[in-house]
């Protein structure tokens, strides 16, 4: 392999890897693969690991206001059953200020937190909150 063909190897790299990053349903990356077993276990441990999640998802995780959180429930996503919460909060800007309320599903796979839906429109249809008073006392 030439210099010149080693160079246009490198150059076209960062455009093959942006190809393979998705389109535009901008699909979220799942941490634990696809987990294709089709019986799901619970997440027994969901609330500690989404927690500790939000600790580096929020910029300042200290003052969530508003915070509930529906149990997991099992959900077809994308054609694959997973257990699923729904969480609302509203996060606390670097001025002071509260967001507007966000809701958020968290998908678990092998019974582990796998990644976040930020836009989870039907996933959380009809989800059922109750107040989660962890995520509102979080410090940094």
């Amino acid at each position: 392999m030439g210099i010149s063909t080693k160079r246009a190897a490198i150059l076209a790299l960062p455009i093959a890897l942006a190809a393979c990053a998705g389109g535009e349903d901008s699909r979220p990356i799942s941490f634990m693969g696809s987990g294709s077993s089709a019986n799901q276990p619970f997440p027994n441990n969901y609330r500690a690991e989404l927690l500790a999640f939000m600790r580096t998802y929020l910029n300042n995780p200290v003052g969530v206001h508003d915070a509930v959180m529906a149990e997991p429930v099992q959900r077809d996503v994308n054609g694959k059953m997973r257990f699923v919460s729904c969480l609302r909060f509203a996060a606390r800007e670097s001025d002071g200020s509260y967001r507007e309320t966000q809701e958020r599903a968290i998908l678990y796979v092998n019974g582990r937190l796998d990644r976040m839906i930020e836009k989870p429109a039907e996933t959380c249809a009809g989800a059922v909150y109750a107040p989660f008073p962890e995520l509102e006392k979080l410090t940094r």
